[in-house]
């Protein structure tokens, strides 16, 4: 098995963590720039993301309220947060697992 590659975050986007689904394509998640926002799944990401809590994900908050909002992007493998993790990316939770 070769190197994992890893989408970092671009621009504006943040890494963040599923602290909670509250339904709709909704989703309260707490980001690593210590933000808690409310993220939703795009309409073209409905049917090929399935995200639960717990799952790394990248989100772009919204260019208004960007503190509360902001939509999912992307969403980490296991290979992927692992090497997150490694590189000191993604800090590690107290209550993971």
């Amino acid at each position: 098995m070769g190197p994992v590659r890893v989408r970092l975050p671009r621009g504006r986007e943040v890494i963040g963590i599923i602290a909670q689904r509250v339904g709709a394509g909704r989703m309260l998640v707490s980001c690593m720039d210590g933000k808690t926002r409310n993220c939703r799944v795009p309409g073209r990401l409905r049917r090929e993301l399935w995200l639960r809590e717990g799952d790394a994900i990248v989100v772009e908050p919204w260019e208004f309220d960007g503190d509360v909002k902001g939509d999912i992007l992307y969403k980490y493998s296991k290979a992927e947060v692992e090497k997150l993790k490694k590189d000191g990316l993604l800090k590690t939770q107290e209550n993971e697992f």
